[in-house]
């Protein structure tokens, strides 16, 4: 069978770690459960010696009346102690079987925190250069096949394990010679196994990865429906996520193929080891070597074992899916940071940008030296044609992005030299895309301090920014349910609520990159009257279309092929008669 060539499979801008680092990762999560692992394994090592004790007593059982040893009570006494036997496997059971399902649960709520830390860590320009696909498929269907290895296959490996490993004491106990035929099963299965797992992992990064391309593409065009609508694309979207699709079905049927021969393989040898222990039973009864019991017993645990061995051939197939996702979810980790936090602290609050130069392609600048030098308290507009730059520096300013020449700094000190947590108290971006967590209005107005604003801080925040007046009016107040399946709120209160976590993180400078633009003017203009307290006091960098927002500002800075092309007041523009007086006519014609 050809190996799968994952060549036509776009890359993705994350890394895949290794199934070494996968399985450190997992070996961390178990050492810090080192007592419930323990105590699951003992209890599986209990309930799987009270289930071998049953075929033991039932081979003895029939030695003993082939010779004539044992009368009807003897036999009736000793059918009871196998119920008893049983009924105590049944408990011991299902005593192992929730200590595993408990640290199986356990390890994934680990994992999930783990994997919540490691997306929250994440640069957010390498998230936003990489797209939303990948990293979208990595937190939902990698975090669900992780979920299953955890709370699934990790426990019933634990019991298959332990049962296959005391059935196979309890058969050289029984009898050595009646242990050979599980030999040749063992042979194929180490086989089976050593062919599946040598070529698995790369099928299943491969496949996941493809999953990961359809879902940017899928992504891409819902996102940009209208635009291909317009402009006639749709037969070419259309070709390109089937054409994606084929890719993953390729993938698909590579990993099923895999386990299609390693079911064939293992399913094969399940008979020999029983007709195996009939016939060499047979033969070694003959020469004196084993008795009838013996046989039995031994027919009985190689059927017992056929369950297991069973599911551990399932469990291989979901461990391997479960530590392909973990890799690719750990992975996302390995992503360089692009900031170093260091120790020097700000002297003050000016904010200084010096010969700032960027571009999101290598070789291919957006910003060609921009100097920024913003007065503490000062509202300074940005405004120029799309695609000038005008986002891009407010990026910059807010230590988003680090320049690829130059430096952005607030007291002296570099911001990406800033922690992140610190960073936000000295500047905030405001964007449009204004986002409401699941949870309460409280919890949603406290994001930037959770731990110690208060609930008079959170109203005085809303009222700040008129927000109170609906607040107070919802089902429990601040404690009202927000997000999916609560209350829904309108685009103009969702910023609102955005803006009141500003004022609860108080930084000193702000900047707003089209803060209002997906709102209707109207409620715009109520809006931004609404963000007065919050603008009271702070340094401004407004990004706006909306040149009223540029009429009320300080100082209004001209963008145009990524340079500050003009400088000045509105007043002091106009009468330049520049590229500024041509925006302001334009607008308001």
């Amino acid at each position: 069978m050809a190996v799968y060539d994952d060549a036509r499979a776009p890359r993705t801008g994350f890394p895949v770690a290794s199934s070494t680092q996968a399985l450190g990762f997992l070996r961390r999560l178990l050492g810090g459960r080192r007592r419930a692992l323990a105590w699951a394994v003992l209890l599986n090592v209990a309930a799987a010696g009270a289930g071998l004790v049953a075929p033991f007593l039932l081979g003895r059982l029939i030695d003993r009346v082939t010779a004539g040893l044992v009368g009807p009570s003897g036999v009736s006494t000793l059918v009871a102690v196998i119920a008893g036997v049983i009924l105590a496997q049944a408990v011991l059971t299902f005593a192992a079987r929730r200590a595993s399902a408990v640290l199986g649960y356990d390890l994934l709520a680990a994992a999930r925190e783990e994997v919540v830390r490691i997306v929250l860590r994440l640069p957010l320009g390498h998230v936003e250069s990489s797209g939303s696909g990948d990293l979208l498929t990595r937190i939902t269907s990698d975090v669900g096949k992780m979920a299953t290895a955890a709370r699934w296959a990790f426990p019933n490996l634990i019991v298959s394990i332990v049962l296959i490993g005391a059935t196979l004491i309890a058969m050289a106990v029984n009898s050595w010679l009646l242990v050979l035929p599980m030999i040749g099963t063992g042979l194929v299965m180490w086989l089976g196994g050593r062919y599946y797992l040598s070529r698995a992992t790369a099928g299943y990064i491969t496949e996941s990865r493809s999953y990961s391309v359809i879902n940017s593409t899928t992504t891409e065009t819902v996102e940009g429906a209208r635009t291909i609508e317009a402009l006639g694309l749709g037969e070419g979207r259309i070709a390109q996520i089937d054409e994606d699709t084929e890719v993953s079905g390729q993938a698909e049927r590579y990993t099923m193929t895999l386990r299609n021969m390693l079911f064939a393989m293992v399913d094969s040898s399940f008979q020999l080891p029983l007709v195996g222990v009939v016939l060499l039973g047979t033969w070694g009864h003959a020469q004196g070597w084993v008795t009838i019991g013996q046989i039995t017993t031994a027919a009985l645990y190689v059927s017992q074992l056929q369950g297991p061995l069973d599911r551990v051939i399932a469990v291989l197939d979901h461990l391997q899916l479960g530590i392909v996702s973990t890799a690719r979810l750990i992975g996302v980790a390995q992503l360089d940071d692009d900031r170093t936090p260091g120790e020097a602290e700000p002297d003050g609050v000016k904010l200084t940008g010096s010969d700032l130069r960027f571009g999101y392609r290598e070789g291919v600048d957006v910003l060609h030296g921009v100097d920024l030098d913003l007065r503490p308290g000062e509202r300074l507009a940005i405004v120029g044609p799309s695609g000038s730059g005008k986002s891009t520096l407010g990026r910059l300013v807010a230590g988003i992005n680090r320049p690829r020449i130059g430096e952005v700094t607030v007291g002296g000190v570099d911001v990406m030299d800033l922690p992140l947590d610190r960073l936000r108290t000295e500047v905030a971006l405001v964007t449009q895309e204004h986002h409401v967590f699941v949870g309460t209005v409280r919890d949603n107005v406290v994001l930037a301090r959770e731990t110690t604003a208060s609930d008079d801080e959170v109203i005085q925040a809303l009222r700040a920014v008129d927000a109170w007046g609906w607040v107070s009016r919802l089902p429990g107040g601040l404690d009202a349910e927000l997000g999916h399946g609560k209350a829904t709120l309108t685009p103009a209160q969702a910023q609102q609520v955005a803006l009141a976590r500003l004022i609860i993180a108080d930084p000193h400078t702000l900047v707003l990159d089209e803060a209002t633009s997906l709102i209707d003017p109207s409620s715009a203009r109520h809006l931004e009257g609404s963000m007065a307290a919050l603008l009271d006091g702070r340094a401004v960098v407004a990004i706006a279309h909306r040149l009223h927002t540029a009429h009320d500002a300080d100082r209004i800075a001209v963008v145009e092929g990524g340079r500050i092309v003009e400088l000045g007041s509105h007043h002091e523009l106009l009468e330049r008669d520049g590229q500024y007086a041509d925006l302001w006519r334009t607008w308001r014609d």
